[in-house]
């Protein structure tokens, strides 16, 4: 496969790339890289709308006929034709009644007007209609306070939508108002692609399960139930596939048997560069898998390769590089590979940082931080304070990452920083 030799050709080759660097990796080089090699999912289903939330389209969405399909009322009060209204005339006579679903009762006439409810078909020869609260009843006429312009409070046929236009595109991640949208064209089915299948397991003899009882040197297991929410978040089916201690035999099996059934493998654990485990020699045996040390902080070392047709993500076994390293590569790698083709960048704001922060330069940092509001309108940032990647408590605290670019050195309090927000995104 291309892809495949194309990973080959960057592990032991330098004129693939000339500024390939597999122990001095910038963010952006590497999220070039991963995005490069991915292979979009191809299979497609029907669902119903009910089931279609979070896929993503495999087909184009027209709209079939206008929407709306004919001129009606934007609220509550009486359609007439504004050239019934002259210098003299703010008074016309009640023929007809319009509701929303039912035809006129009555009859429209010239210098008339008739009573009209919001979504009720404005009826041949009106072009206007005036809101109840301006008008005042005089039995079976009414006297304009005001003459509105003619067109006023007329939504026409089309006007949100033409018959034959499209609508949504493939690729498009279907959200609660694509689904209200898709059905006002009366679609009750789409064609998406299939769901991701992912598997996820840890590694490492140190991993006790929940229920256990810890032994000396040993932690629970936390980077599973992190993953798996993160995974299910995005709409995925996931395999979880326990913590693997550090047995070879276990490990290959546990490679294999995910490959054979996964569109994408996570690990986490053994993937730093330099280390002599099994699970680098077991991921180098089975697939094409690179090593990188990313110039960031948390999450300096990460995997990516192929083991078979899986796509593979290897990330650190710290707790918060676990959550960083998903973020800011698997997520938008997992995106393309659902069938985005170019899934939008997490937004960036630039706040007042309230905290100071020591940074180095020469690496990106993604530190956990706090978002709020000063006074209205106004937002500031903190830090969580501890930032070691093994604080997962800091991440629970945080509602968004504080992103410093590798060029940024320490940071004063009250300087303007860049700011990733959780919320939508995590």
């Amino acid at each position: 496969m291309k892809t495949q030799k194309t990973l080959a050709e960057l592990a032991n080759t330098t004129n693939v790339c000339d500024d390939y660097d597999p122990n001095s990796m910038p963010v952006e080089q590497a999220r070039d890289y991963i995005k490069a090699f991915l292979s979009p999912m191809q299979e497609t289903e029907r669902v119903h709308l009910h089931a279609a939330l979070g896929r993503v389209l495999a087909e184009e969405i027209h709209a079939i006929h206008n929407v709306p399909n004919h001129d009606n009322s934007a609220m509550d009060g009486y359609a007439y034709n504004a050239d019934d209204l002259g210098q003299a005339t703010a008074r016309l006579r009640i023929t007809g009644a319009a509701f929303a679903g039912n035809a006129l009762t009555g009859r429209f006439e010239k210098g008339a007007c008739i009573r009209i409810m919001t979504g009720a078909a404005i009826p041949a020869g009106a072009d206007t209609v005036i809101a109840q609260e301006r008008v005042e009843l005089d039995g079976e006429f009414i006297r304009l306070s005001d003459t509105p312009n003619r067109g006023a409070n007329v939504r026409y046929a089309g006007e949100d939508l033409k018959a034959g236009q499209v609508v949504l595109n493939i690729g498009h991640q279907i959200s609660p108002a694509d689904l209200g949208l898709i059905a006002s064209l009366g679609i009750g089915e789409v064609s998406v692609y299939r769901k991701l299948k992912v598997s996820f397991f840890s590694t490492g003899d140190e991993l006790a399960s929940i229920g256990s009882t810890l032994k000396t040197g040993q932690i629970f297991d936390s980077n599973r139930y992190t993953l798996f929410g993160m995974l299910t978040q995005m709409g995925v089916e996931t395999h979880d596939l326990g913590a693997i201690p550090d047995d070879p035999i276990l490990l290959e099996q546990t490679l294999i048997k995910a490959a054979a059934s996964s569109d994408v493998i996570l690990t986490s654990g053994g993937v730093s560069v330099g280390e002599a485990d099994y699970m680098k020699q077991l991921l180098q045996k089975l697939g094409q898998v690179l090593f990188w040390k990313i110039a960031m902080k948390p999450g300096r070392p990460l995997a990516f390769g192929k083991i078979g047709n899986a796509h593979y993500f290897g990330l650190p076994g710290n707790p918060v590089a676990v959550m960083v390293t998903f973020y800011q590569f698997v997520r938008q790698a997992m995106l393309v590979l659902m069938g985005q083709a170019s899934p939008a960048a997490i937004p960036m704001l630039n706040v007042v940082c309230t905290s100071p922060i020591r940074k180095l330069k020469g690496r990106t940092e993604f530190q956990r931080g706090i978002l709020f509001v000063v006074e209205e309108g106004h937002w500031q940032v903190k830090t969580t304070g501890n930032q070691s990647s093994g604080v997962l408590s800091s991440m629970s605290q945080a509602n968004c990452f504080i992103v410093l670019d590798d060029d940024v050195g320490n940071v004063e309090g009250g300087s303007l920083v860049k700011v990733q927000l959780f919320d939508g995104f995590i």
